[in-house]
């Protein structure tokens, strides 16, 4: 362990992919109600997963959550907003963009 990761937890999460005209997406919902912090990093362990056209994937792997302390916890919040921030960059240029 480390002082920037002090706690690391092992669990079982659930894997939900799909890949179809109407969805592309993939989630992972961790078991026992582990709550996942800012700066918390997730591993889920096992081969890659790859997922035909037009279906959809459900399957269990072990995965491995890293805490955060408490400096990372607040290193990421303040990072955030500063990404947040780039959304909202506009620009009042009179000319046409091209």
């Amino acid at each position: 362990m480390s002082l920037l990761y002090p706690r690391r937890i092992e669990s079982m999460a659930r894997i939900e992919i799909e890949q179809s005209d109407e969805a592309f997406h993939a989630h992972v919902e961790l078991a026992d109600g582990i709550a996942i912090n800012p700066g918390d990093r997730v591993r889920v362990h096992g081969d890659p997963i790859t997922v035909p056209l037009d279906s959809r994937l459900i399957l269990e792997r072990p995965a491995t959550i890293d805490c955060a302390s408490a400096l990372v916890r607040a290193w990421t919040r303040l990072a955030a907003h500063f990404d947040l921030a780039e959304l909202y960059e506009v620009s009042f240029t009179p000319r046409r963009l091209s």
